[in-house]
C-alpha cells in the first residue's frame, strides 16, 4: 500500500469505529462545485443557535465539534479539486478530528450530519485495498486466475486439467500410469506458467502476486514449473484454497490480504522497536527539525511518522525519504508505543544511515 493511503485506510478504520451514545458527531462533506462560503452557512447557524443554548439543550461535545469545524472551514479560501471533507466530534471526552481535503476520489454530493456515528460513504469506494494484486488459484482439477485490485476480486481466467485421479491398481500398469499422471501434470503446470506470465506481465501490471491451491498442489507447481523470475520476485505468500474457481480466488483474496496486512504491521513494530531502543544516540533523530535535516542530508534510512500527523505532511515527508532511497512507514496512534511516539516525538522519527552532526 502506498504511504498517502495507508495513512487513508488506518484514518478511516479509526474514524469507522467512533460512536457515540448521542448525536454529537459532525460530518461534513463539499463537493467541488460548492463553495467553501456555501457550506459554512448550517454550520455558523447550529454553532449560533448551541452557543446560546444550556449544556442540556445542546452539548458541549456538539459545540466543541461545530467550532472545530468552522476553524478548519477558516483554512480554505475555495474548495480543492476533488471535494473537502471534515469530521470533528468528542466521543469520550477527547477532541477528534479529519481533514481530508485531497480525498483520492471526487466527492459527488454535499453532506452535513450530526449523528452518533462519522458519514464515511464518500469514502466508501477506498476501503478496498489500494494495490494490484495477481491471484492465482492451483489444484489438481484446474487453476483460476484473477486480479484483486480496489474494485475487489476479478476473475481473469478459470481452466481445467486432464490431470487423472491416482490409480488404485498395482503392478507395471499402475507404474506407466503413474508416470503418463506426472507427466501430464507437468505439461498442465506449464501452461499454468505460461497463461500467468501473459496475463501478468503481457497484459497487465501488478504490485505483487498471491498463490493458493490444494495441499502440496501450489508446493509442486513451484517446485516442477519455471515461474517467470519476475513473477517469482513479486510472490506475496501461498495460502490454502480448495477450489480453482471464483469463490477460490475470493478465498485467495482475503487470506493474502490479512497475511499482507499483518506483515505491514510487523514491519512497523520492528522499526518502531528499533526506533526507541535507539533514542538517545546519534543513530536516530526525531522531531520536526532534526529529521527534516535528516533529509537534507540523505540520511534518512526509515522514516516513522504517526497517523496523528496531518495527511499532507505525511506524504510531503514519505516523498522526500522515498526519493533519497529511503523507507516510509505510517505508525497508527492505537499501536503499541504508538501514542507515547506521538506524544513525546511529536510522531516524527527517523533511523538514520549515518549520524548527522
Amino acid at each position: 500500500m502506498s504511504l498517502s493511503n495507508y495513512d487513508l485506510h488506518e484514518r478511516l478504520d479509526r474514524l469507522s469505529n467512533v460512536s457515540a451514545d448521542r448525536d454529537i458527531l459532525v460530518s461534513l462533506a463539499v463537493p467541488p462545485g460548492d463553495s467553501i462560503g456555501e457550506a459554512r452557512q448550517p454550520v455558523e447557524t447550529d454553532y449560533a443557535e448551541a452557543t446560546q443554548l444550556d449544556e442540556q439543550s445542546s452539548p458541549q461535545p456538539l459545540v466543541d465539534a461545530l467550532e472545530a469545524i468552522r476553524d478548519r472551514l477558516d483554512e480554505y479560501d475555495e474548495t480543492p479539486d476533488n471535494g473537502l471533507l471534515v469530521y470533528a466530534g468528542e466521543p469520550d471526552g477527547d477532541l477528534l478530528t479529519a481533514t481530508f481535503d485531497d480525498p483520492p476520489v471526487e466527492i459527488q454530493e454535499s453532506i452535513y450530519a450530526h449523528a452518533n456515528e462519522f458519514d464515511l460513504s464518500p469514502l466508501e469506494s477506498v476501503t478496498e485495498p489500494s494495490a494490484t494484486y495477481g491471484l492465482l488459484v492451483v489444484e489438481r482439477g484446474g487453476a483460476a486466475l484473477g486480479r484483486l485490485d480496489d474494485e475487489g476480486v476479478e476473475e481473469i481466467d478459470v481452466f481445467d486439467s486432464d490431470v487423472p485421479d491416482k490409480s488404485g491398481a498395482g503392478g507395471q500398469s499402475a507404474e506407466r500410469f503413474e508416470r503418463d499422471r506426472e507427466h501430464r501434470e507437468r505439461e498442465f503446470f506449464d501452461d499454468v506458467a505460461e497463461r500467468t506470465t501473459v496475463t501478468f506481465l503481457e497484459d497487465d501490471e501488478i504490485d505483487g502476486l498471491l498463490l493458493g491451491g490444494t495441499t502440496g498442489t501450489i508446493e509442486r507447481f513451484r517446485e516442477e514449473t519455471d515461474l517467470d523470475h519476475r513473477l517469482e520476485d513479486l510472490v506475496a505468500g501461498e495460502f490454502a484454497v480448495e477450489y480453482a474457481t471464483k469463490q477460490g480466488l475470493e478465498r485467495l483474496a482475503e487470506s493474502g490480504q490479512e497475511a499482507i496486512d499483518e506483515r505491514d504491521r510487523e514491519a512497523v513494530s520492528e522499526a518502531l522497536a528499533e526506533f526507541l531502543d535507539d533514542v538517545g544516540s546519534d543513530a536516530v533523530a526525531y522531531g520536526s527539525a532534526d529529521v527534516d535535516d535528516a533529509l537534507e542530508y540523505e540520511a534518512v534510512d526509515t522514516l516513522l511518522l504517526s497517523t496523528t500527523l496531518e495527511g499532507t505532511t505525511i506524504q510531503e515527508l514519505g516523498e522526500r525519504a522515498e526519493e533519497q532511497g529511503g523507507e516510509a512507514l505510517v505508525v497508527p496512534d492505537d499501536f503499541p508505543n504508538g501514542d507515547r511516539f506521538a506524544d513525546v516525538f511529536d510522531g516524527i522519527g527517523a533511523i538514520l544511515r549515518f549520524p548527522i552532526e
